[in-house]
Formats: C-alpha cells, sequence, structure tokens
C-alpha cells in the first residue's frame, strides 16, 4: 500500500510540475547485503524522489562495475574489488555511498572448509598458510580479507597461499566439495547449504566475526557525478531512507544485532527481491550503516593492499575515488 501510495504522490508531483520522472538502471548482486536497494525499491522510495528504478541483476562484482562505465546502468551496487579500484583509478566511476559492511554479529560472507582441509587441521584463519585458497578472481574481495585484514592479524604471509581463481561460485563449490581446493570465503548461497549438511563443506566462522570490513559499495560514473547530480541527489534520499528502515529494523541505534518490529517484513523483502525463502535469508543478515555512511579509512587501506599485491596499478589512490559530494564518512573508531 506504501508503495502504491509513494508513486501516485510522484506521479501527481510530475504532473504538476511538467517534469517527466526521470527512469534510472540500477545494478546489483542479487544477495542481502545489498538490502537497503530492495527496500528503496519496494517500498517506492525510488519513485517517489522522481527517479523510478529497475533492478539490473548480475552475477559477480566486476561486471556491475563495467556496466557503469559504459553507461548500460546508471548506479552500481556490489562488492569491492581490485577491478573496481582499476576502473575507477582511471577516473571511470566514483564511489557514493556504503553498502554492507563486515561487522561482528552480523553476516554476510561465511568461511568455509572443505571436509578434508578440516580433517587435516584447517581450523581457524591462522591456519590458512600452505593451504589453497578457491575464489572467483585473483582480485576478488576475499582477497583482501585473508591477505590484508587476517594476514596482518595473524602474522602470515599471503604469499604462501595457494591462490586458486575459479570464475564462479558453483565452481568453488565444486572445488571445496571434491577437496581441490581447501577453503574459501563466499556469501551463504542456498546452493552450498546441502553440501554444508552433508558434511563435504564446514563452517569455519563468518567473516564479519574475525575480519570486520567496508564490503559493499554504492558508485556511479564520474560523468554522472558531474552532469546528472539532481539524478544522483534524489538517488541517495531514497536509497538513505531504504537503509534508515533496513538498520532499524534489524539493529539497535548503536549497530548491535537486534530484531525489531519490522524485522520479518525486512526479511519478506530480501527474500523477495534475492529469490530466496525467509529461513535462508535469515542464515545471512547483513549490517547496513543507517546513513550507508562509508569507512572511508578501510577504502584506504584496501587500495594500500591491492597495490602491494601487484593487483591495482600503483598510480591509483583512494581519495580521487570517493565522490566527496555524496559520501558521508564514517566517523573512525
Amino acid at each position: 500500500m506504501l508503495r502504491v501510495m509513494l508513486s501516485a504522490i510522484a506521479a501527481i508531483v510530475a504532473a504538476a510540475t511538467g517534469v517527466a520522472a526521470e527512469p534510472i538502471k540500477i545494478g546489483v548482486v542479487g544477495v542481502n547485503a545489498f538490502a537497503p536497494i530492495y527496500v528503496a525499491q519496494e517500498r517506492g522510495y525510488f519513485a517517489a524522489e522522481g527517479v523510478p528504478a529497475e533492478l539490473v541483476y548480475f552475477d559477480a562484482a566486476a561486471p556491475v562495475a563495467v556496466a557503469t562505465v559504459s553507461g548500460s546502468i546508471d548506479i552500481g551496487v556490489a562488492a569491492v574489488t581490485a577491478a573496481f579500484y582499476n576502473l575507477a583509478g582511471q577516473g571511470e566511476l566514483k564511489i557514493i555511498a556504503a553498502a554492507a559492511h563486515e561487522v561482528p554479529g552480523f553476516h554476510v560472507q561465511v568461511f568455509l572448509v572443505s571436509r578434508k582441509a578440516d580433517a587435516a587441521g584447517l581450523k581457524s584463519p591462522k591456519d590458512f598458510p600452505g593451504h589453497s585458497f578457491g575464489l572467483t578472481t585473483a582480485g576478488a574481495p576475499p582477497v583482501y580479507v585473508v591477505g590484508g585484514i587476517l594476514a596482518a592479524k595473524y602474522g602470515f604471509d599471503y604469499g604462501t597461499i595457494k591462490v586458486l581463481p575459479l570464475q564462479t561460485i558453483p565452481n568453488i563449490d565444486t572445488a571445496l566439495a571434491g577437496g581441490t581446493a581447501d577453503f574459501t570465503a563466499v556469501s551463504l548461497l542456498p546452493g552450498m547449504l546441502p553440501l554444508i549438511k552433508r558434511g563435504d563443506v564446514k563452517v569455519m566462522g563468518w567473516v564479519g566475526d574475525l575480519a570486520p570490513w567496508q564490503f559493499g559499495i554504492v558508485f556511479t560514473s564520474t560523468k554522472a557525478t558531474e552532469a546528472r547530480r539532481d539524478m544522483l541527489d534524489r538517488f541517495l534520499r531514497a536509497y538513505r531512507k531504504g537503509a534508515r528502515d533496513y538498520h532499524d529494523a534489524i539493529a539497535t541505534p548503536d549497530g548491535k544485532r537486534k530484531e525489531g518490529p519490522e524485522a520479518d517484513r525486512m526479511i519478506a523483502i530480501l527474500a523477495k527481491y534475492t529469490k530466496q525463502s525467509p529461513e535462508q535469508v535469515k542464515l545471512g543478515v547483513p549490517y547496513v550503516d543507517a546513513e550507508g555512511r562509508l569507512d572511508v579509512k578501510d577504502i584506504e587501506n584496501q587500495v594500500r593492499f591491492y597495490k602491494s599485491r601487484g593487483l591495482v596499478k600503483p598510480n591509483i589512490e583512494a581519495g580521487p575515488i570517493i565522490d566527496q559530494r555524496s559520501v558521508i564518512p564514517l566517523p573512525e573508531k
């Protein structure tokens, strides 16, 4: 009902002003981490701001960035990758807000270990050296988690880990189940649940509990930050309304996990847009800042790490990648 009312209000405003609503395309990977987009779309917030949205789904983060540069989508929402930083470093993309953060008590990505590696003693991140790491690409998000955060935390050399770029999540699942990859860090998707239930794959722990970081970002083309400010301002107002609704339903004001009266409604929205059951969604409930604030310090750390591994060009810096007119920085702790 609320969505219908907001859409009707937007139509009345457009008719009264003689300005047609500007449609936008939002590229998103269909996982729980990008909850504010789903909430804002479901509740009509984009339409109410005069930017009715079409969600365009992708299977991985890197293609979202490429599509944003090409102009086939207007806004991208995805996990941060080395590929994103390389495109942004060429002056093509700008971060405009944060999506999910990995924090203790909330679940975005999970560490999974093969039965074989678990039996051989791979029980915690300090045991990663000498083992094989299954991931989609060499610059995928878990690379920073393992090489940039946990390597420093536990004092091991990321170079002692064998990286296996396997391109797709199903390939990673197969490699873990077959014992050709020892561990991974991924969003817990429905296809993994039978492997876990059978014992082919073991859950080591959640990334947010072991290695908090800025997992997801909202971005657009650099051209849009210059030529389409009104569209971006409208989008961000709607996005932050979705972020506030979601945050308040699943977290306390200081960011601790707690289900409020709206929690089940939020879970139902995520289930609808990610094509999961509510029970599956509840396995991986992410944290999103109520204002979409960005952990700028962690973004800077990510860029430094990727440069140290030769995955991002040495001349790239975090500052120019962030659209200062749009981003609200998360206060440093």
